[in-house]
């Protein structure tokens, strides 16, 4: 889920009532009971934040009292703990009907054949909502498994205040600068005491290669079934860009080089940090901790050939061993319909996958507090080659988060980076 942005599962740790596999094994894989009865469902949910959660809790009460022949039992889940109860539910027969979780993380489960295809489950309608490119981050094998409803984008947070006074326009919605503009306008906002920018870097891989994609940047590349990590021009693009503004610009503050998420707001709000590169979702923190005053706005994301990105939709997905996949799939289009999508966007900060869900978000907000560029910049997301790959997170661990961070920290050139790469890539794709 949710890629370089706020942790979610640190966060996700303070919720209370993480399913235990006692709670998943209850009423067993969408057992009915009296066959009189109304089919029951069990959906697992991980949401956690307070808006999101009374959201999604109010949407299964709604459906339950609409429709008494079909009751959903609500459960919470946790996602720090989520993968390996799911794991010991699907092996032992009892998983929750209905299973939200990310893109990333269902095609383990895709493949073992515990999760249902939902192409045949789910209307047109509902499909034609979501782009193509974002139903591939979901799709394995053939096998549409997930239906993607939450994106995370990354953007620009930049001070208004000190855009004016330096003379620097804000881009609309559906205008994001160059990179060459973004490096251009740091180095006009850097002076005493002040970085145009504060990239943080402390886990830099999957943003870097997210960010690969605005020059066509794939690092790994599959020819004649065989997969290999290469660093060529594409994928050189933005990790030396944003090494250029650390040490030749010198518009990016080196302190922030050990910071994530958030970490960067308190030198944000205190003038110290002109603009700071990073998730979409960083605009609730804006909204919660901005100094009364503050003036802020948020830009779209940054271009190279184009504004792609990875995206790594939260998903919710049936199981293939769910006794009601029919009455499963008619909850999902219900919970998952544009205006249903957009109240749990809004909820939780992010991007919904649903054209019309994106129009409903900007016009209930009035496209107030990024909403409006937080929407137009579902259309640059799509799926990148490393995220259907097994052996991404060992490559990530070992060999690219190291290198990258030696790297940003100009302790390796970028041709010594390369190497590190493609020599990791050569031993985890063995």
């Amino acid at each position: 889920m949710r890629l370089p942005r706020f942790d979610r599962r640190l966060a996700a740790a303070a919720v209370a009532g993480v399913v235990g596999l006692s709670t998943l094994a209850a009423c067993g894989g969408g057992d009915s009971g009296d066959s009189s009865g109304p089919v029951k469902l069990r959906f697992l949910s991980l949401a956690w934040q307070k808006e999101s959660l009374q959201a999604n809790k109010d949407l299964v009460a709604k459906w339950n009292a609409d429709h008494p022949d079909i009751q959903v039992e609500y459960v919470q889940g946790d996602w720090n703990s989520v993968h390996d109860q799911l794991l010991t539910s699907f092996e032992g027969g009892d998983a929750p009907d209905i299973i939200h979780y990310e893109a990333a993380s269902i095609g383990e489960f895709s493949k073992q054949g515990y999760l249902a295809d939902l192409s045949s489950l789910l209307s047109d309608s509902f499909k034609d909502q979501i782009d193509k490119g974002i139903w591939d981050t979901a799709t394995f094998d053939g096998k549409v498994t997930g239906a993607p409803f939450l994106l995370e984008s990354q953007v620009v947070i930049a001070n208004k205040k000190l855009l004016d006074a330096a003379n620097i326009a804000v881009p609309p919605a559906d205008g994001g600068w160059t990179w060459d503009e973004f490096q251009a306008n740091a180095k006009k906002l850097t002076g005493p005491g002040r970085y145009g920018a504060a990239w943080a870097l402390k886990s830099p891989t999957n943003r870097v290669m997210n960010l690969a994609l605005n020059f066509d940047g794939k690092y790994f590349y599959t020819d004649g079934g065989k997969t290999e990590v290469r660093v060529g021009a594409p994928e050189r693009e933005v990790p030396k860009r944003i090494h250029d503004m650390l040490y030749t610009d010198k518009s990016a503050a080196p302190d922030a080089l050990g910071m994530s998420g958030a970490d960067t707001l308190p030198g944000f709000f205190a003038g110290k940090y002109a603009m700071i590169p990073g998730s979409v979702s960083l605009r609730q923190q804006m909204v919660e901790q901005a100094p009364a005053g503050f003036d802020w706005v948020t830009l779209p994301p940054i271009k190279g050939t184009s504004a792609n990105q990875a995206a790594n939709p939260q998903t919710l997905s049936i199981s293939a061993d769910s006794k009601h996949q029919k009455q499963a799939a008619q909850f999902l289009e219900y919970f998952l319909n544009p205006t249903n999508m957009a109240i749990l966007a809004h909820g939780d900060w992010l991007v919904p996958t649903g054209t019309q869900a994106n129009a409903e978000l900007v016009k209930s907000t009035g496209g107030k507090q990024g909403w409006d560029v937080a929407a137009d910049s579902a259309k640059d997301l799509t799926v990148a080659p490393f995220q259907k790959l097994d052996a991404y997170p060992e490559w990530k661990t070992k060999y690219a988060t190291p290198a990258l961070q030696q790297y940003f920290a100009n302790k390796i050139s970028i041709d010594q980076l390369g190497t590190q790469l493609v020599d990791g890539g050569k031993q985890v794709l063995r």
